[in-house]
Formats: structure tokens, sequence, C-alpha cells
């Protein structure tokens, strides 16, 4: 994967086109916990990618079943 330099420059469309095209994952996992008593749980998971990106991806791991 090569390492583009970015432009100061760019616009929001230029940045959500390219996260459309590229996608972005994001993977949060946090627990709070005192005296070994668990207080707070949170897990999120979040996935943004064009429905064409989507599609190709999923269907390579088999998330989809691809169309006859």
């Amino acid at each position: 994967m090569a390492v583009e330099k970015a432009i100061a420059s760019s616009s929001l469309v230029e940045v959500v086109d390219r996260i459309l095209d590229k996608g972005v994952v994001i993977d949060a996992w946090v627990r709070v916990s005192l005296v070994g008593i668990e207080l707070l749980a949170v897990e999120a998971r979040v996935v943004v990618a064009s429905v064409e990106t989507f599609l190709k991806y999923s269907e390579a791991v088999g998330l989809t079943a691809a169309a006859a």
C-alpha cells in the first residue's frame, strides 16, 4: 500500500469521497470496573463504506450470497 501525501486544502467532498471509496473501520471496547465489579462495558463497531465497496468485500469473506 503506497503512502500518499495529504493536501491541506482538501475539500469536504474529497474527504467523503475517499472515505466512501476506501472505507473506515472503528473497533472500540471499553470496560470500567471497581474492586472487581464491572460498572460499565461498551463495545462499538462502526464500518463506513460505499455499498459497492461493502458488497465487494462482504462477498469475498462470505457474508452475502453471490448473485446467480
